[in-house]
């Protein structure tokens, strides 16, 4: 059985798409997951599966269910719990010492982008902002708030072909937690 860590990109923002965690929490269960616990109102949930399925058909899976219970597609990123917890382990800016922790972000993608989109992701001005990818993990340190950077999902999904979804640095730091 493996943890997994469901990133459910958006859901109750600004009012909209609004789903209730107990009766995500019911979702979850009722496509045969285990161990379900929702963290935030904002669409993370770990639960266990023993489906054979990888991530990316684990997403699709939740996808489509979220489609059928509440009328509304949303991209779902889903990451093994151990692979979270590396990913944290590895975030390169925390070694910096004017890097604040408010200034951290982590966009997960739902798969490797290919070489000729990192070609073009490099050469993309990001203003003082920054970014570094690392396989399915792009490490984001803003100068700003977040919402203000170019560094956006949008971005990333363009430039790079896949899914992304991006949670603040305490919010990774308690996933993990919350995962082990």
């Amino acid at each position: 059985m493996k943890k997994r860590i469901a990133l459910i990109r958006g859901i109750n923002v600004g009012g909209k798409r609004k789903v209730h965690m107990k009766d995500l929490k019911v979702l979850f269960e009722d496509l045969g997951f285990t161990d379900v616990v929702t963290y935030i109102q904002s669409g993370n949930v770990i639960f266990n599966s023993n489906a054979a399925l990888d991530t990316i058909k684990t997403a699709s899976k939740i996808e489509q269910a979220i489609l059928k219970v509440y009328g509304f597609e949303v991209p779902v990123v889903v990451i093994i719990a151990n692979d979270m917890q590396q990913a944290a382990k590895a975030n390169p800016f925390l070694n910096e010492e004017t890097v604040s922790v408010d200034q951290l972000h982590v966009t997960f993608l739902q798969g490797i982008p290919n070489s000729e989109h990192l070609v073009k992701i490099t050469s993309y001005p990001t203003g003082a902002d920054q970014f570094i990818l690392k396989d399915q993990v792009v490490y984001l340190c803003c100068q700003d708030k977040y919402h203000k950077s170019k560094l956006s999902n949008t971005f990333f999904e363009t430039k790079l072909k896949v899914s992304a979804t991006t949670r603040n640095w305490k919010t990774v730091v308690k996933l993990v937690e919350l995962s082990c």
